[in-house]
């Protein structure tokens, strides 16, 4: 059998994971001076309380031996690691030191997404359901890989601190983050571990058709699910939504509230909007 394992980027916690028969390494918030596993022990909408307040949030990966229990719980089965993109976090280098120091390393395969939240989360079910459909191994990173290939994500931040103070920024998108009075866009590139700047429009509206008239020109269809994803901002998620749906009418599209974690990383009241193949 072909077990799925990953982290909690996918927007999942350990309980609804478990539900589906997923294993996940939650990674952590500080603030405070207190340290939290996200979804475990503090939601997003108490993160951003406490943001709020005054606290300035940090993160951190799932420990190797988090990892590690997690491998050594199913010593016969072969298993298929899927991590938040390397660079972003340190999550896939615990993920593989957690490998190297199992007993059975040889059944244990670690990928980097090269993304995050909607299309790793998309990875991460596709993978179950092959799996449970009786796919091997092999098959199962061939349709990873055609994911990976075919991923775009894109950031609308609101506040450009939580972007600067976690390094997530290349030199020209940190510079592009002290417009004022626009809404600035930002992009992944291409290997999904740092933002660069894609475009700045007067409204946020102006920036979701920005996004949406890209991904058409990518072709992006049918074959195609959108994750819009969220920090506390609903109503600019389902206006994104709207304006998507509109310029591609057969993509379908989810919206979800981004983790603790994200939260930290890209500041409340951010939006991300991302296509990620089937």
């Amino acid at each position: 059998m072909v077990r799925i394992i990953s982290d909690s980027s996918t927007l999942f916690s350990k309980k609804q994971a478990k539900i589906l028969g997923i294993d996940i390494a939650p990674l952590s918030v500080t603030i405070n001076g207190q340290n939290y596993k996200e979804f475990e022990e503090i939601s997003t909408k108490e993160l951003i309380e406490k943001i709020s307040a005054g606290g300035i949030p940090t993160s951190s990966q799932p420990s190797v031996g988090e990892f590690l229990d997690i491998y050594n719980q199913y010593p016969n089965d072969e298993l298929i690691v899927i991590t938040m993109a390397d660079g972003l976090s340190g999550t896939y280098n615990s993920a593989c030191l957690a490998r190297n120091l199992c007993g059975h390393s040889q059944n244990i395969t670690v990928v980097n997404s090269h993304s995050l939240c909607g299309p790793q989360r998309e990875m991460v079910l596709k993978s179950l359901r092959l799996s449970m459909d009786g796919y091997n191994k092999s098959q199962i990173l061939s349709e990873i890989s055609r994911q990976i290939s075919n991923t775009y994500s894109f950031l609308i931040p609101r506040d450009f601190s939580f972007l600067r103070r976690g390094g997530r920024l290349s030199p020209l998108a940190a510079k592009f983050g002290s417009l004022i009075n626009l809404v600035p866009v930002m992009a992944a590139n291409e290997e999904g571990n740092c933002l660069v700047s894609f475009s700045k429009q007067r409204t946020f509206s102006k920036a979701a058709s920005k996004i949406s008239t890209y991904l058409k020109e990518q072709n992006v269809d049918s074959t195609y699910k959108l994750y819009i994803c969220h920090a506390g901002a609903l109503q600019d998620a389902k206006l994104a939504a709207e304006i998507l749906s509109e310029a591609l009418p057969e993509t379908e599209i989810e919206i979800l509230l981004l983790s603790p974690v994200f939260t930290t990383q890209g500041g409340p009241k951010c939006i991300s909007i991302q296509a990620v193949l089937k």
